[in-house]
C-alpha cells in the first residue's frame, strides 16, 4: 500500500483485520503530515452529498462505523452539530432526507445538522495507522514509492501524487491537482458550540466557522485551483478573504486577530474526476486506485476502506478481528499548529 494519510491508514486497518498482509509506505516521516493533516477535522454527516453518488454511500457508511472506531482508539471528537442558515435552507433539508441524515428545520431560514462533529485529523490518522500496525501491518516512513516488483497488489492512496503512482504502472486515466484550502485560526472571545455552515455553493461547501477540540476556532476554506503539490503557504490575500465572511457568520469575531493560519493542499481530480477507486484497467491484477479523494477523505475514510475490501477480497467480506484498543494517540501541541509549523519550516 501506498499513502498512509487518513485513507490510507485506515485501508490498511480494514485489511489487516481481515488477514491480509499489508505493507504500507509513507513517503513523509510520520502519518498525516499532507492533506490528511491540513483539513478541517470536520465530520462530515452527508447532509448535502449528491443522492446515489459512490462519494456519498461512503460518507453515510463511514458514519455508522466511526463512533465504535473512535471510541476504541481514543480518538478526540466534539459532537457539536451545525446549523445553516440563509435562503433556500429547505432545499438542503430535503436533500439530507433523501439521504437519510437527520436534520431539523426551525424556520424558513434555518436548518440544524446534530450529526456533524469535530475531531483531530492528526490523532485520527495517527491512530489508524498504529491501529493497523496492531492488527500486523508493516509501516515504513520516510519511504517515497519507487517500484513493485514481486508481484503484490498495489493499492494506491498516495493523495497528491496518486497520478505518478498509477503512471507507474502505465494507468494515465486520471490527473490529480491540488486544490488549496486556507484557514485562519482565533483566539475566540467567547465559546462557539456549533459548527456554522454558509449555503454550499457548486463545487464547494464555502467558508466555514467551526470550534476545535482544544478551544480554538477556525474560518475557512478558500478553494484555490494550483498546479504547485508542494505550495502549502498562505497568501497574504487569504486573510481578507476570509475575515470578512467569518465575521458575517459570528459577529464575536468583529476585531480578532487570527493567532495562526495554516493551507491544506486537496487531492483534487481533473475534469470533474472525484473518487477514482477501483481496479486499474491498465493493470487490473497489480494497482487498485482510490484517487480523487477530495475533502470528504476525513469524513469517509471508514466507508472508503471497507468499500476498497471488497475490491481486493470480493464479497461477502469477512468478518474483521476485533478492533484492538489502545491508549489516544499523543500530538504534540494543537494539531492545526503542528500542520503550519510543518509546511513553513
Amino acid at each position: 500500500m501506498v499513502g498512509a494519510g487518513v485513507v490510507g491508514s485506515a485501508v490498511a486497518l480494514a485489511l489487516a483485520r481481515r488477514g491480509v498482509a499489508v505493507t504500507l509506505v509513507e513517503a513523509q516521516p510520520e502519518p498525516g503530515l499532507a492533506a490528511s493533516g491540513t483539513n478541517s477535522g470536520i465530520l462530515h454527516t452527508g447532509f448535502d452529498s449528491v443522492p446515489g453518488a459512490l462519494e456519498t454511500s461512503l460518507i453515510l457508511r463511514a458514519a455508522a462505523l466511526r463512533d465504535a472506531v473512535l471510541e476504541t482508539l481514543g480518538v478526540p471528537v466534539m459532537r457539536c452539530g451545525a446549523v445553516m442558515r440563509g435562503d433556500g435552507v429547505g432545499a438542503w433539508a430535503a436533500n439530507a432526507e433523501r439521504n437519510g441524515v437527520e436534520v431539523r428545520t426551525t424556520d424558513d431560514f434555518v436548518v440544524e445538522v446534530p450529526g456533524e462533529a469535530v475531531t483531530d485529523p492528526v490523532a485520527y490518522t495517527l491512530a489508524l495507522a498504529a491501529a493497523a500496525e496492531r492488527h500486523g501491518a508493516r509501516l515504513f516512513t520516510g519511504a517515497p514509492f519507487k517500484s513493485v516488483d514481486d508481484g503484490s497488489l498495489v493499492v494506491n492512496c498516495a493523495g497528491l501524487y496518486a497520478d505518478s503512482v498509477a503512471r507507474a504502472f502505465g494507468d494515465a486515466s486520471f490527473s490529480i491537482y491540488p486544490r488549496k484550502g486556507e484557514f485562519l485560526v482565533f483566539d475566540p472571545p467567547e465559546p462557539l458550540e456549533r459548527i456554522l455552515l454558509p449555503l454550499p455553493a457548486k463545487g464547494t461547501k464555502g467558508v466555514l466557522v467551526f470550534p476545535t477540540v482544544d478551544g480554538h476556532v477556525v474560518a475557512g476554506p478558500t478553494a484555490v485551483d494550483g498546479e504547485d503539490k508542494e505550495d502549502w503557504s498562505v497568501r497574504a490575500e487569504a486573510r481578507d478573504e476570509l475575515l470578512p465572511k467569518a465575521v458575517a457568520m459570528w459577529p464575536a469575531l468583529e476585531g480578532c486577530e487570527p493567532v495562526a493560519a495554516y493551507a491544506g493542499l486537496r487531492p483534487a481530480g481533473r475534469d470533474g474526476a472525484n473518487y477514482v477507486i477501483g481496479r486499474s484497467a491498465v493493470a487490473p491484477e497489480r494497482l487498485v486506485n482510490v484517487a480523487a479523494i477530495r475533502s470528504t477523505g476525513l469524513t469517509a475514510s471508514l466507508g472508503i476502506a471497507e468499500h476498497v475490501c471488497e475490491i481486493v477480497l470480493g464479497t461477502p467480506l469477512p468478518e474483521p478481528e476485533p478492533l484492538r484498543a489502545a491508549d489516544a494517540p499523543v500530538v504534540s501541541g494543537p494539531w492545526w499548529r503542528r500542520t503550519a509549523e510543518v509546511h513553513t519550516a
